[in-house]
């Protein structure tokens, strides 16, 4: 099964959410700051990398960039979405919380499931030619 590291600050979220994981049968591995989950992600073989935006030592941005860069797969968590300066999350896919236990795992399966490079090609119609 999948290698998660999870990183989220929020004493309350970061269990709820490590235990859903585990109990979909992700091995998972959690921890709270952007030292510790950068460090992580150089020593440890992850395959997707879920990280809240607002960590106590800096931004979770950092941890998805980090992640993309050692080429995870990530998926980024924001409460602050909203509040976050329009197109900060362009380039990342994420899920706004409250997250719903179905759709975290929606996205992680679909976030698994992609092949490297992670792009979707989307076939345009080839214009039909009259004689």
């Amino acid at each position: 099964m999948a290698r998660i590291l999870l990183v989220e600050d929020d004493p309350d979220v970061r269990p709820l959410l490590e235990h859903i994981l585990l109990a979909e049968g992700y091995d998972t591995t959690a921890t709270e700051t952007v030292v510790n989950a950068t460090a992580l992600i150089g020593q440890q073989p992850f395959d997707l990398v879920i990280t809240d935006v607002n960590l106590p030592d800096g931004s979770g941005l950092r941890v998805a960039d980090a992640g993309i860069a050692a080429g995870l797969k990530v998926l980024v968590l924001t409460g602050h979405g909203l509040s976050l300066k329009p197109g900060t999350l362009a380039a990342y896919d994420y899920l706004l919380k409250p997250i719903r236990m179905p759709e975290l795992l929606e996205a992680v399966r679909e976030r698994l499931s992609r092949p490297e490079g992670d792009a979707k090609i989307v076939d345009f119609p080839t214009p039909k030619r009259s004689n």
